[in-house]
C-alpha cells in the first residue's frame, strides 16, 4: 500500500497519496473571469496552493495531481508568460494543454463564440481563454460547461495578479498591510491589482493622470473589499505621494496589447515613469514590479528595471505557480 502523510494548507487539508488526494473546497468547478469572482479565502488559498507547489517542484518532487485532464487554450491576442504557464504548468500537474490560435478555429467562417464553448467542453476538462474584448469572454460562457479561465481581457488580468501578490508573499511573508504603488495607465492590470490587492488587506495606491484612471465602478468597488479586509483603495494624481514608504512598487507598458498608437496617451503617461529618484522614496526594502513584455526608458528607467530592487523576472517565474495553484483548485485532483 502507497505510503501517505498530510500537508496543512490553510484550511485544506492535502492527502499526498496515489489513490486518494483531496480537492480544496469553494473553487472546484468555477470559472474565473474576474477577480470579483473570488473571496478573500479564497485568494489565500490560490497563494498558499501556489508556494505549496512551488515548493514541491523546488524539491523535484512530482505532483500529477491532475493526471488524465486536458486544458483547452484559446487565444486571440499573443502570450508569452500566460500561454506557457498554463502549458507547463497543465504538464507539470501530469495532465495535457491543447493551444489553438483564435485564426485557426471555425470562429473564422462565422461560428458563434457559444457553439465554439459548447464544442471545446465535450473534449477537455477547462478552458484558459484570452480575448482582446470582455465581453466576447462573457459571450463565450453562453456555452461552455467546464471551467473557464481568464487569460486576459481589456479589462481584467485576475491570475496574473494572483501571481504579483505570489511574490509579495514569498518576498516579505504576508500581504496584510503591504503598501503597493501602481504608477500609469489605469487598465486591466491596475483594475486586477486593485481588486485582488483589497481582498487581501493590502493598501493599493494608484497614481494616474486624468483621462487614464482605472474604471469608477472598479474603484469603489475594491474600496469596499478593502474596507473588508484591513486594507485600502486609493486615488492619486501625484506619482511621489503613491510610491512615497511603498513596499512595491509597480507599472505596466504606456499602450497596451491592441490599442491603437496614442502620442498624447504616452505624453499624458510620461510623468509616471518609474525613475531611480521615485524609487528611492519608497522603503529601502522596497521592490520594482512590472507584468511584461516592457518597454524600457518609456515607462521605466532601464536603471530600475535591471537594477537590485527590481524582480521582474522572479514575478513572471511565479506565473506558472500561481496558474498551476489555479488549474488545481478550478479542475480537481484526478481520482
Amino acid at each position: 500500500m502507497a505510503s501517505s502523510h498530510r500537508h496543512e494548507l490553510g484550511t485544506f487539508t492535502w492527502i499526498h497519496d496515489p489513490a486518494a488526494q483531496a480537492a480544496a473546497p469553494g473553487l472546484l468547478g468555477r470559472s474565473v473571469l474576474s477577480d470579483l469572482d473570488l473571496n478573500r479565502a479564497e485568494v489565500d488559498a490560490l497563494v498558499e496552493t501556489a508556494l505549496w507547489l512551488k515548493g514541491q517542484r523546488e524539491r523535484n518532487q512530482p505532483h500529477p495531481y491532475l493526471a488524465g485532464k486536458t486544458l483547452g487554450m484559446l487565444f486571440e491576442h499573443p502570450s508569452t508568460r500566460t500561454r506557457n504557464a498554463f502549458q507547463a504548468g497543465m504538464e507539470q500537474l501530469g495532465g495535457h494543454a491543447t493551444f489553438l490560435g483564435a485564426n485557426e478555429l471555425q470562429l473564422t467562417r462565422g461560428e458563434t463564440l457559444p457553439d465554439t464553448a459548447q464544442i471545446l467542453s465535450r473534449y477537455v476538462d477547462g478552458i484558459a481563454v484570452r480575448f482582446g474584448e470582455h465581453r466576447n469572454l462573457i459571450t463565450f460562457m453562453g456555452g461552455a460547461t467546464v471551467p473557464v479561465l481568464n487569460g486576459l481581457t481589456e479589462r481584467f488580468h485576475p491570475i496574473e495578479a494572483l501571481g504579483d501578490l505570489l511574490t509579495l508573499h514569498d518576498r516579505f511573508g504576508g500581504l496584510k498591510g503591504l503598501k503597493l504603488a501602481y504608477l500609469g495607465d489605469g487598465n486591466n492590470v491596475c483594475h486586477s491589482l486593485m481588486l485582488s490587492g483589497a481582498a487581501a488587506g493590502m493598501h493599493v495606491v494608484v497614481a494616474s493622470p486624468e483621462g487614464y484612471q482605472p474604471d469608477p465602478s472598479l474603484v469603489e468597488r475594491a474600496q469596499e473589499i478593502a474596507a473588508q479586509a484591513g486594507g485600502s483603495v486609493t486615488l492619486t494624481g501625484d506619482p511621489h505621494e503613491a510610491v512615497r514608504n511603498a513596499d512595491a512598487v509597480y507599472t505596466d507598458v504606456h499602450e497596451s496589447m491592441g490599442q491603437p498608437n496614442n502620442p498624447a496617451k504616452r505624453a499624458a503617461l510620461a510623468p509616471y515613469k518609474v525613475t531611480t529618484g521615485l524609487m528611492a522614496e519608497a522603503k529601502p526594502t522596497g521592490v520594482f514590479m512590472h507584468c511584461l513584455p516592457m518597454r524600457r526608458e518609456q515607462e521605466v528607467e532601464a536603471a530600475v528595471a535591471d537594477g537590485p530592487q527590481s524582480i521582474i523576472f522572479e514575478q513572471a517565474a511565479n506565473r506558472l505557480h500561481m496558474h498551476k495553484a489555479m488549474l488545481l483548485l478550478t479542475l480537481g485532483p484526478s481520482r
